[in-house]
């Protein structure tokens, strides 16, 4: 109850004073929560029922239809209020996020943000250019009571250039230009974005081999300096070489920038697997052993040294690699295991709350409801991170003891259908009757 009200009663207060204002803060807060709800998926009409059914709102369906698509949401001033509403965003002394893209199928020919995209991780019966929007996002890696997850920060839509040049009418934003721009530099500009709020903290991005390379590199490193460092993972064909000899006196030339060439990284594999030690790491939910070795190097790509850490397993390896050479083997591993929260978020976000169900077409429709979303499932997350006790699983599953996503929803869905929940919002209408809510609280058990 109080924790729902500290998250939303700051998000409220961006939107104006005006009685316009006031009543677009009031259905904002609303319609969060029924994405939040975890009852139906989060298709425009089933959010207008929840709003209707549950809340007890009595909102008339072009009223609410024109709210969805309103370009008066004021987004970046909403999501920077709930950046600072995060408690302890840092995670030893530093912003840890993850970066990743995914894309969300869809089936009508006139939703913005819809081409043909790549999907690298389709089936054997699937295609591999599905007609989907493609979304790169942000999110903070956070420990949460005694788990790892992925909060939402910022995200942005890419547009492929070939649809932009042909004038596609599902790649304009009425009343703003359409510009392309790579993922590479969607993802430095949303960087620099949360650099700018969280002013003076270091931050460390954890992405896999596709985003860690100097594309994104070097443009933030240029803004940022030595304040940024990115944990990715090394592809076995790239070359390694040591670091250069210091200067010595009398010596002419130019100071060498790189030393001896130390092999590929899968040649370095195989001479260091003998000398790798066993490790402690918290991965995947609970603490392991891993053999790992580390070296120093520098890299060709980043123009810079790097630690590396190689992981074996029983038949395999993995390289990984951080320009952050002040972390230890234990937090390189831990940090990128905890990457694959990002991954989880994206079914939270798709499948869960039911982003990809979505039927909105026009563009500011599309923005909203993503919007609404990702700050969905932000907050859930930041409500779990307020509370005392540590949630129960309610399904319990063999090998996962840490609590799930649906359980918070759960938990959050009493506390807003709750009697006293009408202090959050000054809700003045008659609630459903208390036996009905409990019907549908115990239908999602």
């Amino acid at each position: 109850m109080f924790i729902l009200r500290n998250i939303l009663t700051p998000l409220q207060n961006e939107f104006s004073s005006t009685t316009l204002g006031k009543q677009r803060s009031r259905w904002f807060v609303y319609t969060l929560l029924a994405f939040i709800v975890p009852f139906t998926s989060s298709i425009s009409s089933n959010i207008l029922r929840s709003l209707n059914t549950l809340f007890g709102l009595h909102m008339k369906q072009r009223r609410f239809y024109t709210f969805m698509a309103s370009n008066k949401l004021p987004w970046i001033k909403l999501w920077q209020k709930l950046w600072s509403t995060i408690p302890n965003p840092l995670t030893d002394g530093r912003l840890l996020v993850a970066l990743d893209d995914f894309i969300n199928p869809k089936t009508g020919r006139k939703i913005f943000g819809c081409a043909h995209i790549f999907d690298h991780a389709a089936k054997a019966n699937q295609s591999k250019y599905p007609w989907a929007q493609n979304v790169v996002l942000v999110g903070l890696l956070k420990h949460i009571k005694g788990r790892w997850a992925c909060l939402p920060l910022i995200h942005r839509f890419y547009l492929p250039k070939k649809e932009i040049a042909s004038k596609s009418d599902n790649m304009n934003v009425p009343g703003e230009a359409t510009l392309f721009q790579t993922k590479l530099e969607q993802a430095a500009e949303m960087l620099l974005q949360l650099a700018d709020h969280f002013v003076g903290v270091p931050i460390t991005v954890v992405c896999d081999s596709w985003f860690g390379n100097n594309g994104l590199f070097k443009p933030v490193r240029e803004y940022l300096g030595d304040s940024f460092h990115l944990l990715s993972r090394l592809r076995c064909n790239i070359v390694l070489y040591a670091i250069a000899p210091k200067r010595t006196s009398g010596q002419r030339g130019r100071s060498r920038k790189y030393g001896a060439r130390l092999g590929t990284c899968a040649e370095m594999a195989a001479r260091l697997k003998e000398k790798a030690l066993s490790h402690r790491v918290f991965l995947y939910g609970r603490y392991r052993e891993v053999m790992a070795t580390t070296n120093v190097v520098m890299l060709k790509t980043l123009k810079c040294p790097v630690r590396v850490v190689w992981v074996f397993r029983k038949t395999q390896w993995v390289a990984l690699f951080s320009t952050d050479l002040e972390l230890s083997i234990e937090q390189i591993i831990e940090y990128y295991g905890a990457r694959w929260k990002i991954e989880s978020g994206f079914k939270e976000l798709k499948q869960d709350i039911g982003s990809s169900k979505s039927q909105a077409r026009n563009a500011h429709s599309v923005i909203n409801h993503i919007n609404f979303s990702m700050m969905a499932a932000s907050v859930t997350w930041i409500y779990a991170a307020r509370l005392e006790n540590i949630p129960e699983r309610r399904h319990k599953v063999r090998g996962h003891n840490s609590f799930a996503f649906s359980d918070l929803r759960h938990i959050i869905a009493k506390a807003a259908l709750s009697e006293d929940f009408d202090r959050v919002c000054d809700q003045y209408d008659k609630l459903p009757q208390k036996s009905f809510v409990d019907t549908l609280l115990r239908m999602i058990v």
